[in-house]
């Protein structure tokens, strides 16, 4: 999920963020839909040992926030990812490839968020029509959220605040009561899946530790940005893997994997209706409904205005940089169908891999680019080679799981990365037509 709303103003004491809204930014990017979305697909490939998966991931995130903290305090700005990697690597053909590659991957992580919303709120739904239904939920939320942009981008964003704290609260909430309940037993070493499985599941699922990096798109907005953001990066990302953790072994704990597996889609509902009954299951419905639409509210309205951005570089069409109203709806349009089309054509699990190879491959950059100016970020560089070893460590163990697996993906992520190769051909043919400055 990403928000580009932020001016690269110098923050003031009435408009500025401090630790703990910076915090809330964080958290709310990652438990933004998708844990609601990928922890039935989580505990189909770890098992019992999900919640490893899980932490796995989380490390890989936790190791790239140092690059991320160093970046965002030497170099505010509101375009937080794609500045850094400019400034690292030019506005070359790397950083180029990069930027586009960004840009579509936040148009997955909308096409998640969208199926996940259409899945949960399926279940509101007679059975009969239920299939028909999600792919008609998964449509209709992207189209109005879509016209809400066109009319106000602000009026579910204004809302965002109350929605990260009322998800939050419910998911803590849940463990709470859950661990009471749950069968600890079930998340033993006996039940994990192997080494390897449990690797590929959490690279798998990497998607949902996406967002933390908002925090460094606000970073002109921070108060005491030195302490601040650095801090704000490691508490929303630890809160976030311990919270992950603890859902994983709770849902493992009081369903059976074969129940898990046949409500993949919206498991965790159904782990909330073992504890609380039939209002406990409504509870998380309403929850992943509102954390999802949320979701796709800031990403279109900031995938939008990221393609702008973008297309003035010159790595997108010429059309995208054109407003209509003042507007980016053009690359709002272009956006929003993109997501349609995969998430109601493309598998969750396709639809996950896709999105979680595409930020290992971000990070990887951007651990990539602190290490090329750890002089002026001030950073160890080999903290910043680890991240990046890291990242193009679960990458591979991602491609692997897929080829072993799910071969066809691999087609997915090939156009995926094809599209991003067009996108930079683009660039190169508009510098001939207009050279950029």
């Amino acid at each position: 999920m990403i928000d580009a709303s932020h001016e690269a103003d110098e923050p003031d004491d009435d408009t500025s963020i401090g630790y703990l809204e910076a915090v809330s930014i964080g958290v709310g990017g990652m438990v933004g839909g998708g844990i609601f979305a990928v922890l039935g697909l989580a505990v189909g490939v770890g098992r019992g040992g999900t919640f490893i998966a899980f932490l796995v991931a989380g490390c890989v995130a936790l190791l790239t926030t140092y690059s991320y903290a160093r970046l965002a305090v030497a170099l505010p700005s509101p375009g937080g990812t794609v500045e850094f990697l400019n400034h690292a690597f030019g506005t070359g053909r790397l950083a180029g490839s990069l930027n586009v590659l960004l840009w579509l991957s936040y148009i997955v992580t909308t096409s998640l968020y969208a199926f996940a919303f259409g899945s949960y709120g399926s279940t509101f739904l007679p059975d009969s029509v239920r299939s028909v239904g999600v792919n008609v939920l998964i449509t209709g939320v992207v189209v109005v959220v879509a016209l809400l942009n066109v009319a106000s981008a602000r009026l579910i964003g204004e809302a965002e605040d109350y929605i990260v704290a009322a998800k939050v609260a419910i998911l803590v909430a849940f463990v709470i009561v859950a661990l009471f309940d749950a069968d600890l037993g079930a998340a033993a070493p006996s039940r994990w899946a192997g080494p390897g499985s449990l690797i590929a599941g959490g690279m798998l699922i990497f998607v949902a530790y996406e967002g933390f990096e908002l925090i460094a798109n606000a970073a002109t907005d921070v108060r005491d940005p030195a302490r601040a953001i650095p801090r704000a990066l490691y508490t929303s990302v630890v809160f976030t893997i311990v919270l992950y953790m603890l859902v994983a072994v709770v849902t493992v704990g009081l369903m059976s994997l074969t129940d898990i597996q046949a409500s993949a889609d919206f498991a965790l509902a159904e782990a909330a209706r073992v504890v609380w009954g039939g209002l406990g299951f409504d509870l998380i419905v309403v929850a992943a409904l509102l954390s999802t639409a949320s979701a796709i509210n800031a990403t279109l309205y900031g995938t939008a205005r990221l393609s702008v951005v973008i297309a003035v570089d010159g790595e997108l069409p010429t059309a995208l940089e054109h407003k209509i109203a003042g507007k980016p709806l053009v690359g709002l349009l272009l956006t929003a169908g993109t997501a349609l089309a995969v998430a109601n054509f493309v598998p969750l699990a396709a639809i996950s891999s896709m999105a979680s190879a595409g930020f290992l491959i971000i990070f990887a950059a951007v651990n990539a680019a602190n290490v090329r100016l750890a002089e002026q970020t001030a950073s160890r560089r080999w903290l910043s080679m680890a991240g990046a070893v890291a990242c193009v460590g679960a990458l591979a163990a991602l491609i692997g799981r897929i080829a072993t697996t799910r071969p066809v993906d691999l087609v997915l992520l090939s156009v995926l990365l094809m599209l991003t190769y067009l996108g930079e051909a683009t660039y190169q043919h508009r510098r001939r037509l207009r050279p950029l400055a």
